[in-house]
């Protein structure tokens, strides 16, 4: 079944969830939730404003708190008891689940109907979460849309206001899951009242959601706040603040060989580094578009000296425009190629921050290059082999998104629509000559330009939005940035983003859980762990120790006074690619004839053997120097 097919399902099974939730839990108020890539979630409201869920009249389901006329069926919690706020928990799942497998064996019809605006206030009179989305219907001046679970109006039915699309009845919907619950702001914003967010999901069979939970189970495992713990690789500091992650002496090798190779891979094709402030007058960003459409996650910085209203810098291309803007550009100078990586900060919410997966300070590996509309395949092309060569060193198999503007909402976009047009059909052609493995998504475009956002396939087979390149016809124009052309006129150029791993911090999120850890050597924080077997090879191991070292490779000695085997048990669980045994035997072949040897043993548990440190030294850096 496609996705196509799936979101109807999924979305039939989030109303049987939310028709379930009313039958067990009177008063409870439903507010909203749609389905997901993964499944659905649903928001209620826990608390209630009525003593008990009122009794049904002939011909005519009445309105309840959360627009529900009430099942008459085994299930039904009892009344509660005016102004009760019900505690649900994971614990209450099996029941819930059991209520919803109720409804679906009743092999219920599923109905739209479209409503007038009145009728649909009395259908949801007391709830004020639907009469809000009633008013913002209104305020578009359509009609309200509303599905029915059971024959519309007649006792038992079940109603809510949705737009679609559904399957056409009950029993159409395969075996699904709850799989946990959350507080969440409604609307997402921390100034209104927290809901209980319960999520879930369902597969057209057995098979698949077992598949389904089973990579789930993996994830956890996987978690990269679990194992950046493990690993000593970045902390978090409530004095230092919620989304501004601290990064460990061993995470921090992590970022530096990581960006370390991303910008070598830029400057071996002509990118130059510069360097931009944290900080920059709003006016920056009023011009170039970003005020407008993110204002509300910019951190404002008061200054003590000047009326001039300061934000700590939520992206580096307006100023990476000033550098271009500061002197007289020729066609012969093009393409001009800019590269930094940096920290912009957004003013995320916090119910939305997770680990290194979303947060406050966000480091890019940033790039911006100018060109004229002739060089812009060339550029792009590139960047596809930068991409192309990165991911491959890092084991992660990609798909590009050709994410184009969407035609139904012109007002979300700037610039010209035939510029944009060209410009998508610039990239798909990039894409088709270069045989990416890649699909058209209309309404993912960036507001100033379409682009190429390339999704990585992880381990157990999520897929993440990584790199990206994206092209732009409208903010060099609204800063009027020039090039004196080969007939002496001004040109406008062009301006091409690109971003090798995005976010340096979500990118981690995705490694670490790709990897569960386990870096190849080239990455590896500690990339040898000596472990010598008794405190009389001390001396031997540090000798073995500064010759690895003089040849950069990252070496830990294990002094303490542990058996070996504990020694390889740490070893081990702090996931080093290999292991160095220094025993009697290597301390009397070096006093004999004076070459220094070593037993070395891999994390997979594989005995190497004995062999010459020298040997085992150069092996160690041509892998490190391939990226493999």
């Amino acid at each position: 079944m496609n996705n196509q097919n799936l979101e109807p399902m999924r979305h039939s099974c989030e109303h049987i969830l939310h028709q379930a939730m009313t039958d067990l839990y009177p008063g409870l108020k439903r507010a909203m939730g749609p389905p997901t890539e993964d499944g659905f979630y649903f928001d209620f409201d826990p608390s209630t404003s009525s003593g008990q869920a009122p009794s049904t009249s002939s011909g005519q389901a009445p309105s309840t708190s959360s627009g529900q006329a009430p099942s008459t069926s085994s299930g039904q919690a009892p009344s509660t008891s005016s102004g009760q706020v019900y505690k649900i928990s994971e614990a209450d799942f099996p029941k819930i689940e059991k209520r919803m497998r109720e409804l679906i064996n009743k092999k219920l019809p599923i109905v739209r109907e479209e409503i007038d605006l009145d009728e649909a206030k009395k259908l949801f009179a007391d709830n004020p979460y639907k009469l809000e989305w009633i008013e913002q219907i209104k305020a578009k001046g359509q009609k309200a849309t509303v599905y029915w679970t059971g024959k519309p109006r007649e006792p038992g039915s079940d109603v809510d206001l949705c737009k679609g699309p559904h399957v056409e009845s009950t029993d159409k919907v395969g075996p699904f899951k709850l799989l946990s619950i959350a507080g969440a702001y409604w609307h997402g914003d921390e100034k209104n009242k927290m809901l209980t967010r319960i999520y879930g999901t369902c597969f057209p069979t057995k098979e698949e959601l077992e598949g389904y939970l089973h990579m789930l189970e993996e994830a956890k495992k996987r978690d990269h706040r679990k194992l950046g713990k493990e690993l000593d690789l970045f902390a978090f500091s409530e004095l230092v603040g919620a989304g501004l992650p601290l990064f460990t002496p061993k995470g921090t090798i992590l970022r530096e060989e990581l960006n370390n190779f991303s910008q070598k891979l830029r400057l071996d094709r002509g990118y130059q580094r510069v360097w931009v402030p944290h900080i920059a007058k709003n006016d920056l960003y009023k011009k170039s578009g970003h005020w407008d459409k993110f204002g509300d996650e910019l951190f404002l910085v008061k200054s003590q000296e000047t009326d001039d209203v300061l934000v700590m810098k939520p992206m580096n291309c307006p100023h990476h425009q000033q550098i271009y803007a500061s002197r007289p550009r020729s066609y012969r100078d093009l393409p001009i190629k800019y590269l930094e990586t940096t920290t912009i900060y957004r003013d995320e919410k916090a119910g939305e921050l997770n680990g290194l997966s979303r947060v406050r300070s966000v480091t890019q590996d940033d790039s911006h290059t100018f060109c004229t509309p002739d060089q812009l395949e060339q550029v792009v092309n590139e960047q596809v082999e930068i991409i192309s060569t990165f991911y491959q060193a890092i084991g992660m198999k990609l798909k590009a998104r050709l994410s184009y503007r969407d035609p139904n909402q012109p007002e979300k976009y700037l610039g010209e629509v035939s510029l944009w047009e060209k410009a998508q059909s610039i990239i798909l052609s990039i894409a088709q000559k270069n045989k990416l493995d890649y699909f058209e998504a209309p309404g993912e475009a960036a507001f100033y330009g379409p682009k190429i956002d390339y999704m990585a396939t992880d381990a157990i087979g999520r897929e993440w939005q990584v790199a990206t390149s994206q092209l732009d016809f409208v903010q060099p124009a609204r800063f009027e940035l020039v090039y004196a052309d080969s007939d002496g006129t001004d040109k406008t150029p062009v301006m091409i983003h690109f971003a090798l791993m995005g976010s340096l911090e979500r990118f981690l999120s995705v490694f670490i859980e790709h990897t569960a850890g386990k870096f190849p050597l080239w990455l590896a924080p500690v990339q040898v762990s000596i472990l010598p077997i008794s405190e009389k090879h001390l001396e031997y191991a540090s000798e073995i120790e500064a010759n690895l070292k003089k040849s950069d490779i990252r070496v830990e000695t294990n002094k303490d006074p542990e058996r070996i085997g504990k020694k390889i048990r740490t070893a081990t669980l702090q996931k080093v690619p290999y292991m160095i045994i220094i025993g009697d035997k290597e301390v009397e072949s070096y006093t004999v004839d004076k070459v220094h040897k070593v037993s070395v043993r891999t994390l997979d548990g594989k005995d190497l053997g004995s062999q010459s440190l020298d040997i085992f030294i150069n092996t160690l850096k041509t892998t490190i120097e391939n990226h493999s």
